[in-house]
């Protein structure tokens, strides 16, 4: 259903936000062969089921656990919130910091993580020093956190919006087994719905 809707509206890129697997990294290969039949670019962050090193997440995705990118006026920055024991974790600030300093001057900036760091909901961290960094930086547009199966709506915490997708699989959860859409106009308005997988569910604006 991805690959149908990107050749209709083409998608700047497709992000895997965590809890690929559960926890058996055999199971790494077959889910990576089955994500590369995307028709775009995509990312992926690590979930407190996908139990690797960064090491092995680098050899496995070829990409690292924490990484920043831009396309046009806008940056995008992943964070690992787990390890290769599950543990739940905030991001690296030290990281953070940098990314955010870096992409100061876009017009957008938007983060994507596993596990909510404001402790929003039961399964969520506290990161009350991230929150304090994000603050920092007006053009931080929405924080992506998956984790919370049985979450898929948007919450809001000193005026960020912290959007959170339930799943595209697995059998605990919220009903649908879809994705979401995040579009971004020329006006720099965003409007976001899910996909289930193709009836257009919770459209809001962010």
């Amino acid at each position: 259903r991805v690959n149908e809707e990107h050749a209709i509206s083409p998608f700047a890129f497709t992000m895997i936000n965590g809890d690929i697997i559960h926890d058996d990294k055999a199971h790494f290969p077959g889910a990576k062969k089955a994500l590369d039949n995307l028709k775009m670019k995509y990312y992926v962050s690590q979930g407190n089921h996908d139990m690797l090193t960064a090491s092995e997440w680098q050899t496995q995705w070829l990409m690292p656990t924490n990484l920043s990118f831009t396309i046009k006026k806008n940056g995008f920055i992943i964070a690992s919130t787990s390890n290769e024991t599950g543990k739940y974790l905030c991001p690296d600030l030290n990281f953070m910091a940098q990314s955010l300093e870096k992409l100061k001057q876009k017009k957008n900036i938007f983060v994507f993580i596993h596990i909510n760091p404001v402790k929003l909901t039961t399964h969520a961290v506290d990161c009350p020093e991230l929150l304090e960094l994000l603050k920092k930086y007006p053009n931080v547009r929405a924080v992506f956190n998956g984790h919370d199966h049985d979450e898929e709506n948007i919450k809001t915490k000193d005026n960020i919006p912290f959007v959170f997708d339930a799943h595209f699989g697995g059998s605990w959860g919220t009903n649908y087994r879809g994705y979401r859409i995040v579009e971004l106009y020329s006006d720099n308005s965003i409007a976001t719905w899910v996909m289930n997988p193709m009836e257009k569910i919770n459209e809001t604006s962010i």
